[in-house]
């Protein structure tokens, strides 16, 4: 673990990444899903569709959606009959999430507070693990990834969908301009906070492309690793096995 990690462009402590992060997802979580449909015009229901597919849930197996608070990918995975465990460090999140699936009439979901970094869960324990725009806000994104591969059984797979950094000549100029200058307008309009979306956007400027986010996925121990962009990689299923 290096002395400073990534909080948006700048550099903190670790703790305080950590501190920081908290405080932005606490600010967001009562509007965090009218903002996701705001910045992405709705398609991110369609990433998540896409990458619920890949992870193919099937009825009676163990998965981990970590970062999952609001239950988008969860109530998605449930639908297959898989025992579904949502996990997030953030209260409010997980509160957020409760909310929603009781007005849906969705149960039989696991809710619990943790950190990425240091499950409490024991080794082998899951047939999947998923993890949706989260980990590039883990503060030791090395550390949450063996512990992504710790809680799998063999042949059990780890799934994420992450946002990167588009290859598409000229849409990836139009995108910049638009998140840098308007996401953080948007965050004012519709979450009265600014400076939370602005972290947001930043913080994907500071992940590691997908080329990289990759290799790292396989330094954690997972093989057969894949990598599945979406408009020219501004959105990545990245994928591996456990063996």
């Amino acid at each position: 673990m290096n002395d400073t990690v990534s909080f948006g462009y700048e550099d903190v402590a670790p703790d305080e990444k950590t501190r920081r992060v908290g405080g932005v997802f606490s600010s967001v979580a009562s509007r965090y899903d009218i903002m996701n449909d705001a910045m992405s015009g709705g398609m991110h229901r369609l990433w998540k569709d896409r990458f619920v597919r890949r992870v193919k849930p099937r009825a009676g197996e163990q998965i981990l959606d970590m970062a999952g608070g609001t239950g988008d990918i969860a109530f998605r995975l449930a639908k297959s009959g898989a025992a579904v465990t949502v996990a997030d460090i953030n209260p409010q999140m997980l509160e957020v999430g409760v909310e929603r699936a009781q007005k849906r009439g969705i149960d039989g979901l696991v809710w619990t507070e943790a950190n990425a970094e240091t499950l409490a869960f024991p080794d082998r324990f899951f047939d999947a693990y998923t993890i949706a725009f989260g980990i590039r806000n883990v503060t030791d994104i090395p550390k949450a990834l063996r512990e992504a591969h710790r809680v799998l059984r063999r042949g059990g797979r780890f799934f994420c969908l992450e946002f990167s950094t588009t290859l598409w000549p000229g849409f990836a100029e139009i995108y910049d301009a638009y998140s840098h200058k308007m996401v953080p307008k948007l965050g004012q309009l519709l979450a009265h906070d600014a400076d939370s979306y602005r972290y947001l956007i930043e913080s994907i400027r500071r992940f590691p492309d997908m080329t990289r986010f990759e290799a790292m996925i396989g330094e954690a121990g997972f093989v057969q690793t894949n990598v599945e962009p979406m408009l020219g990689g501004l959105v990545a299923i990245h994928s591996g096995w456990k063996i």
